[in-house]
């Protein structure tokens, strides 16, 4: 079975992926848009091909002509396309090629029938399954309708991303760098700002918290938005709320917090930034908002709360702030979640059967 993956970049968790289906021997040839280390080298060194071929566009003429070549001359069997880009480059590549295709999504929304670019991505008809990384996600793409047309169940698997725990054993930042008092109760959020974040929400919380308790807000993440900045500067309480701006241990400064934070208003995936918080021990605090409850069992591992609303965000960290025997179980079977719910081995496993399934199928003409 020969398998031509395409990703913007060969991270941390696709590599581990990539490995353990090479272990169950699958031929995998990996093509990235960007060149990442230590992953890169470490794919070499496991005698994985790859190569760096950068996609400017989601048609870039040079880039699906080499993908094309390389389906040819390796008379590869399935293509595993992990974002937009790599998506309409790579089946431009495949077409009229006897190759299956396997799209990979991690957002909810932001498909539609009525959206001619769609039609390109996860709508296109030589579209064989699409990887939902999330079962909402799933649940968003089987339940959408327009006349006659929508996406067949059979296309759709949810399979989660997968994680090692080991990953997750830096000793914690100190947190005194970014002005934080060492006696504070710290809420860490993750997250790159965005409008679906309902980062606002949370610093509108924080002034639903009476001053005694010293709460204390550490956002990570790119969070340079005027609007953002705006509503911060209104904030009678913006001398809480503390920036680490964009980093490359986002994990270790989670893991020095009392309680890990993401209020997404919509089209939540499976939000990364919660499992890093959650391997580390940290209980999470999460909306009800796409793939996030299935990460969070409420009142066991972290908390759930409606989004938008900074009142249920605020009772959640008091919970949180009031009970530290239940902070300690909740961190502990957060962990526990993670170490045994959300691991390469399933990911690689249910990716493997995929991938099985479609090479056992007679390959269309188109």
């Amino acid at each position: 079975m020969r398998v031509l993956c395409v990703a913007p970049l060969n991270a941390r968790h696709e590599t581990a992926q990539f490995l353990g289906l090479q272990k169950k021997g699958v031929d995998i040839y990996v093509v990235v848009a960007k060149k990442v280390e230590p992953d890169y080298s470490e794919l070499i060194s496991a005698g994985i091909p790859v190569e760096v071929i950068p996609m400017r566009g989601r048609l870039d003429r040079p880039a699906f002509l080499r993908l094309r070549e390389i389906i040819k001359a390796r008379h590869i069997d399935i293509i595993h396309a992990f974002n937009n880009k790599t998506i309409v480059n790579a089946l431009s590549a495949g077409r009229g090629l006897p190759v299956k295709f396997i799209a990979y999504r991690g957002i909810v929304g932001n498909v539609s029938f009525m959206n001619p670019a769609s039609w390109l991505t996860y709508l296109n008809p030589r579209v064989n399954r699409i990887i939902c990384v999330a079962e909402a996600i799933r649940q968003h793409l089987l339940h959408l309708r327009f006349l006659w047309f929508r996406i067949a169940a059979e296309k759709l698997v949810t399979i989660h991303k997968g994680h090692h725990i080991d990953w997750y054993n830096k000793e914690p930042q100190d947190l005194a760098q970014y002005k934080i008092p060492s006696d504070a109760f710290v809420v860490g959020c993750a997250a790159n700002y965005r409008p679906r974040k309902g980062i606002e929400v949370l610093i509108d919380a924080l002034q639903k918290i009476p001053d005694e308790e010293n709460v204390h807000i550490l956002l990570i993440g790119d969070m340079s938005n005027r609007h953002l900045h705006k509503h911060l500067a209104k904030s009678k309480k913006a001398d809480k709320v503390h920036l680490a701006g964009y980093v490359n241990n986002a994990p270790e400064i989670l893991a020095a917090c009392d309680v890990c934070a993401l209020p997404s208003l919509k089209r939540e995936g499976l939000p990364r930034s919660i499992i890093e918080g959650m391997a580390y021990g940290i209980p999470a605090i999460v909306t009800n908002s796409g793939g996030s409850p299935e990460l969070v069992d409420d009142g066991v591992n972290g908390l759930i709360v409606e989004p938008g609303s900074a009142k249920a965000l605020a009772e959640a960290i008091l919970k949180f702030r009031h009970n530290p025997e239940f902070r300690k179980r909740a961190g502990l079977a957060a962990r526990e979640t993670i170490s045994t719910r959300f691991t390469v081995a399933q990911t690689v496993e249910k990716t493997y059967r995929v991938y099985q399934e479609l090479y056992e199928q007679k390959t269309p003409d188109f």
